[in-house]
């Protein structure tokens, strides 16, 4: 793969444009256009999105903010809508009618992908469509009014898990899909965030679109409202969510995994935790950080292990 050169890439024609409605430091907008930024300028794209903060705030009749075919689609079915047009373009090419290179991408949030779309992602990666699936993960229905969904993490305070005198929020750990989805055999699946220049993101992003098959993207995309953080911290909470290794960078390629990222340093989850509203309830509960951090810890060490490292 050509080296990441970033002044290159922001060059690049935005297939996905300013405008939109988007909360001032919301990570799904960044998610979109750091994927897109990964195709190639020759070949177009078919993006389909799930209803979510993203459809809802991207494209209002009669204004987009997408360049490139859109369609939207139910929030729990945006993997067969884009794994359909993918087998129709394949039956034009075979006919002749079309001769120009498509990518097809499904985006989707983490309850669109996690929890009520999980049937149809689940068919498409199976079946073996080529096409990317991007969760951009915000840990909860933002959209809907901020509820839990399993991609929620444990102690989080969510409208359906608020805390009181009988839960101290969410009482379940987050489910980790990026996993599950390696467990249906498909040739490349990865986990980044926006750190750094974005290369991690980018490098990852251009080996999903370029891959020949299904490929799946777990991009951490932090809420400002539903996470209750300024909107000029989206950066800050993204390296932290790394550096604490609650969030680890890594990737998987025909089952072998690959770690992409390892802090010098691993911070404490204290420090990722502190800098967020949703979590303000347990920093005087020693006893439930101690708990989060050894699943944290746990977590880490037998993702090492399958690195082998």
């Amino acid at each position: 793969m050509e080296a990441y050169n970033l002044k290159k890439e922001a060059c690049k024609r935005e297939r996905f444009v300013g405008g939109h409605r988007l909360c001032a430091g919301c990570g799904a907008g960044v998610a979109v256009r750091g994927v897109l930024r990964a195709v190639k300028e020759e070949d177009h794209t078919v993006s389909g999105v799930a209803t979510s903060c993203l459809e809802v705030s991207s494209c209002l009749f009669p204004f987009t903010a997408w360049q490139d075919n859109f369609i939207h689609s139910a929030f729990e079915n945006v993997a067969a809508t884009v794994s359909g047009a993918e087998a129709s373009y394949n039956a034009l090419k075979r006919q002749g009618k079309i001769d120009k290179e498509y990518k097809f991408i499904a985006f989707a949030g983490d309850g669109g992908t996690y929890d009520i779309g999980f049937q149809s992602l689940s068919g498409a990666m199976e079946r073996g469509h080529d096409m990317v699936y991007v969760c951009y993960d915000n840990e909860a229905y933002m959209n809907t009014g901020m509820q839990r969904s399993s991609s929620t993490p444990k102690f989080a305070e969510v409208t359906t898990a608020p805390v009181g005198d009988e839960i101290p929020g969410k009482m379940q750990h987050k489910k980790d899909l990026t996993e599950i989805m390696v467990a249906h055999n498909i040739p490349y699946a990865a986990q980044t965030t926006f750190v750094g220049n974005m290369k991690d993101m980018h490098e990852k992003s251009h080996k999903a679109l370029y891959t020949k098959g299904p490929a799946f993207l777990n991009v951490l995309a932090p809420c400002p409202r539903g996470w209750r953080y300024p909107p000029e911290m989206l950066m800050d909470i993204c390296k932290l969510a790394v550096d604490t290794c609650i969030w680890p960078l890594y990737e998987v390629i025909d089952g072998d995994w690959k770690l992409t990222y390892e802090p010098k340093t691993k911070l404490p989850v204290i420090d990722y935790l502190k800098v967020q509203g949703r979590f303000k309830h347990i920093m005087d509960d020693p006893a439930k950080i101690d708990e989060l951090q050894k699943f944290v810890d746990k977590k880490w060490d037998k993702l090492l292990k399958k690195c082998g490292k």
